[in-house]
């Protein structure tokens, strides 16, 4: 008798990332550290000779999602010669954090994953709790993976986390690009080499199959209370928009906000590509940005252009919104002698002698 079809479904999703990252290993070769001594918190050591077995990282907050695909990494990794290991991070928001930290070390080392590690950050206040705490993280797992030489990071996001995503950029009213919620793959290149870092297994499997795969499994879960805290947007669509929608619309909407995903983000990457190419042609001999050039292009094609600009001007991206940019675009397409305008990351943009000039102040 096989296995539960949810832990079927789990270790499928992750045993094709596997080969993924295999592929792209293979494509360009990196070097990978091949630490295999036990413990919390340690320096990647120096390389053993003849050591090539990449390392795989999987995020382990302890909830049903991270388990899963801590359980899937543990048993599916050593087929293909990849070395399974684990980080959790605490943020410290909650009293007995550390112990919730320590507690998921031990569930991950029972699975046999190796090296297992805890993060302590610290978490700002810039740009709300929840992408404070996200900002926090993901510096976490990008130290960690790059000191332990991870070909890769295992995210646990499943489809649920896809259509609420999709839903949060259709409020901020974000664009296309928002609408293609989270990707399969991204971080850009990892430490290790060129592979991308970061990679999400579940984007098709939905919440409640990754618990079941725990239950199953009789897999220990912890379930954070901010996820069910009204004081969270996130959490606050989770537990009454999503179920209004669905009570309005009829069963199928996460599927069709994942689907609404796929699609969007086919169309972004292919816009930017044509944003990108399209940059070379809408500047001077001087690099400079030529208004008359930039109102010939097609609007989508025009912000994507002046977005890429204020980003490589110093803007950060995650703090750059649709409005920004239309404030922007009107310095080409409604220009009535208007002043400079201000931007994250104090970078501003005017428009003199019909050159559109983005620069840091």
């Amino acid at each position: 008798m096989g296995p539960h079809p949810a832990v079927a479904a789990i270790r499928l999703a992750v045993r094709r990332v596997l080969h993924d990252v295999l592929t792209d290993l293979t494509e360009h070769p990196v070097t990978v550290s091949a630490d295999r001594s036990a413990g919390r918190h340690r320096p990647a050591g120096p390389r053993p000779p003849g050591a090539t077995e990449p390392l795989v990282l999987v995020a382990c907050s302890g909830g049903a999602d991270s388990m899963a695909l801590a359980s899937a990494l543990a048993f599916e990794a050593p087929k293909l010669g990849i070395r399974a290991g684990g980080i959790t991070v605490d943020h410290g928001l909650q009293a007995g954090s550390d112990l919730r930290a320590a507690e998921v070390l031990t569930r991950m080392t029972a699975l046999r994953l190796d090296p297992v590690e805890s993060v302590a950050v610290r978490v700002g206040r810039e740009g709300g709790p929840e992408a404070a705490a996200r900002d926090a993280r993901y510096g976490a797992l990008d130290e960690a993976a790059d000191r332990l030489g991870a070909a890769a990071v295992l995210l646990g996001h499943t489809r649920d986390d896809q259509a609420e995503t999709v839903l949060l950029g259709l409020a901020r009213g974000s664009g296309i690009r928002s609408l293609s919620g989270m990707p399969e793959v991204s971080g850009g290149p990892g430490g290790a080499g060129r592979v991308h870092r970061y990679r999400r297994p579940f984007l098709q499997v939905d919440r409640q199959t990754a618990r079941k795969a725990c239950m199953v499994q009789s897999l220990p879960v912890w379930d954070d209370p901010h996820n069910a805290d009204p004081a969270y947007t996130r959490s606050r669509l989770r537990h009454e928009g999503l179920p209004a929608l669905e009570k309005a619309l009829g069963k199928g909407v996460v599927e069709a906000l994942a689907r609404t995903a796929q699609l969007s983000r086919d169309d972004a990457d292919a816009l930017d590509a044509w944003a990108a190419e399209a940059e070379t042609g809408v500047r001077d001999e001087d690099g400079r940005l030529e208004c008359v050039k930039l109102y010939a292009l097609p609007p989508a094609v025009r912000r994507r252009v002046i977005r890429r600009a204020v980003v490589a001007a110093g803007s950060p991206a995650g703090s750059l919104f649709a409005r920004h940019i239309e404030e922007v675009d009107r310095l080409i397409t409604g220009w009535r002698g208007q002043g400079a305008i201000n931007l994250p990351g104090r970078v501003e943009a005017r428009r003199q002698g019909g050159r559109l000039v983005i620069r840091q102040g």
